[in-house]
């Protein structure tokens, strides 16, 4: 509409008159939009009870902006906060980790010339569930949760701490099938040096792949050989506790060193 509508067409359009055709109705709409005096016409058109309604609406709107905004209540599960400390896709490592001790427990407890497989494993408990901690493949809020001023190396350790308080627990259980119980340093320490070399491994090669060359090196070097002569090798004899634990040290201490390089292992 080149010109301006006139006051009929402008007054039928605020009382929706259906005597105004479609086509009168989109060009006088049209000419609104870019029109303010049309539009300060119109405004002069309605009727006392649109306008009516306008002001109890702007009323109420005003009273709930001056109220604040109402207080939601956050999530029990899911939030940022608590999937920094876990993930969900923990569990199923976890429950696995149960399992294979579980069989170690049984194998122990049917052939008893074998040496202790529960404490042969041991060292490897804790790392599936550690590899899972910190990997973009089974955490669906990764991206998420990676973009947060806790996430590396401090976030790892959150999560590797639950780890360690949902197998070391199930582990300890499993040593004393058969009556024979198992010194508990062997158990315990062992287990935190080999998180903590994950760590520091995963700080140069990513957790994923640190766990994964962990275990295989601590099954060829260690396992296979002690179930070849049926003797726990010379590392897993109490004497040994002393070294594990100067270890475990050694081993947290240059991992804190190294924290600043989990922010940029994006790609494991």
């Amino acid at each position: 509409m080149t010109t301006h509508p006139t006051w009929n067409e402008i007054d039928g359009y605020a009382h929706g008159d259906p005597a105004l055709d479609e086509v009168t109705v989109w060009s006088v709409e049209m000419h609104l939009e870019g029109c303010a005096d049309c539009r300060a016409r119109l405004a002069g058109s309605t009727t006392a009870a649109s306008r009516a309604l306008v002001t109890t609406v702007a009323v109420a709107v005003d009273r709930e902006i001056a109220a604040g905004p109402a207080p939601t209540r956050r999530p029990r599960f899911g939030t940022p906060v608590r999937r920094r400390w876990f993930v969900g896709a923990l569990l199923p490592w976890v429950g696995m980790t149960a399992a294979v001790l579980g069989a170690a427990a049984l194998l122990t407890h049917l052939l008893p010339e074998l040496p202790s497989l529960v404490l042969l494993l041991a060292p490897l408990a804790p790392l599936p569930g550690v590899a899972a901690a910190w990997s973009r493949r089974v955490d669906p809020a990764w991206e998420l949760i990676a973009g947060t001023p806790s996430a590396g190396l401090t976030m790892l350790l959150r999560r590797t701490a639950v780890v360690l308080v949902l197998v070391i627990p199930v582990l300890a259980a499993f040593t004393t099938v058969g009556g024979s119980r198992v010194n508990p340093a062997l158990l315990l320490l062992p287990s935190l040096a080999f998180t903590a070399a994950t760590l520091l491994l995963g700080s140069v090669v990513g957790v994923h792949r640190a766990a994964i060359g962990l275990m295989a090196v601590w099954a060829a070097v260690v396992i296979a050989p002690s179930l070849v002569t049926a003797d726990l090798p010379v590392v897993l004899e109490p004497a040994a506790t002393g070294g594990w634990a100067l270890g475990t040290a050694a081993l947290a201490v240059l991992t804190l060193l190294r924290a600043g390089s989990f922010r940029r292992l994006v790609t494991y």
